[in-house]
């Protein structure tokens, strides 16, 4: 299983040797040997931690030195506006998340989803609600019945976020009005449910598993469509009585105008990524679900999960 990893802001890999299933270096155009890999999460976030997890396996795959890299700063205002301007030669690349979505439609950043190139989608992991194993809320409805009392604070990864929209809709569903507070990644936010200055937060396994391990963590609810197969006896918040689900996209991005070979060598690289059963056995341990959608197909879902929250975003208000 994978821990919580409290690395420095960049962490470089090195290059294993050739390995079964790895792709041609070769191929690519000449693309560049070192890749950087950008999040906008702060370091224990889950990008962050699906990266730094992901970066070794895909390093043997492509035979290429994979660093990952923190640019905090706007929610991936700062980020987006970096991969924007950088070269398409295929030697960096963004994690893309609902939140780069949310942040280009609620803010004006200098570069927004559309400035990027999406390459490939990887996973699709879900959303758990949850608090300190020593927490005085046994249950999700304990805690909506502290805040229907007046009382709550709860808390998500970051003001433009698909955890942060989850949580006003849950707001808006259980009828009640805690305070929300938003981080600039979902490890910060963990320290702040397990001090308890927060009654309940939202976020991935990934992110909080090294806690779950420890046992300092107790699930509450998964913000899902079916119940997780590692913690089958955690209920959804639709068993619990509120009808909401979400659903959280992993995959990369690049520059606009990246060469079709530096793409294809990517897809080719990713598709084995997800089938060495290594690095399989570890994404499994964390409950997400492989969703390989190839650069073609990820383009038009890009924009139809574009043109679909914003959408939402208008009939709520949150956006004119």
């Amino acid at each position: 299983m994978s821990k919580l990893l409290t690395a420095s802001a960049v962490l470089s890999l090195a290059v294993a040797s050739a390995s079964c299933g790895a792709i041609n270096p070769a191929e690519g155009g000449g693309s560049p040997s070192v890749v950087a890999l950008v999040t906008h999460s702060s370091p224990g976030g889950g990008s962050d931690v699906f990266l730094r997890t992901m970066a070794p396996h895909l390093s043997r795959i492509l035979h290429k030195t994979i660093i990952v890299e923190n640019m905090q700063g706007g929610s991936g205002a700062r980020a987006m506006a970096a991969l924007a301007v950088a070269k398409p030669d295929g030697g960096m690349f963004y994690a893309t998340t609902p939140t780069f979505i949310y942040t280009s439609l609620m803010s004006k950043p200098a570069a927004s989803y559309k400035d990027l190139e999406p390459l490939v989608n990887m996973f699709f992991d879900p959303e758990v609600l949850f608090t300190a194993a020593d927490s005085k809320y046994p249950t999700l409805q304990a805690v909506l019945d502290h805040a229907k009392a007046g009382g709550g604070k709860w808390g998500a990864a970051n003001p433009a976020s698909l955890e942060r929209q989850t949580m006003e809709r849950l707001k808006q569903k259980a009828g009640v009005t805690p305070a929300i507070a938003t981080f600039e990644g979902g490890g910060d936010m963990l320290i702040n449910v397990l001090n308890h200055t927060l009654d309940m937060g939202i976020g991935e396994l990934q992110e909080m598993r090294g806690q779950l391990d420890a046992g300092k963590l107790r699930l509450l609810a998964v913000v899902g469509e079916e119940r997780m197969s590692h913690f089958p006896q955690v209920p959804t918040v639709r068993e619990q009585g509120i009808d909401l689900a979400v659903r959280k996209f992993r995959g990369l991005a690049g520059p606009k105008g990246t060469p079709p070979d530096v793409i294809a060598v990517w897809e080719s690289g990713v598709r084995a990524l997800l089938e060495d059963p290594e690095y399989k056995k570890l994404y499994t341990d964390d409950n997400l679900e492989a969703g390989f959608i190839p650069h073609a197909e990820y383009v038009v879902f890009m924009d139809d999960f574009g043109r679909q929250t914003a959408e939402f975003l208008k009939q709520t208000g949150v956006i004119k």
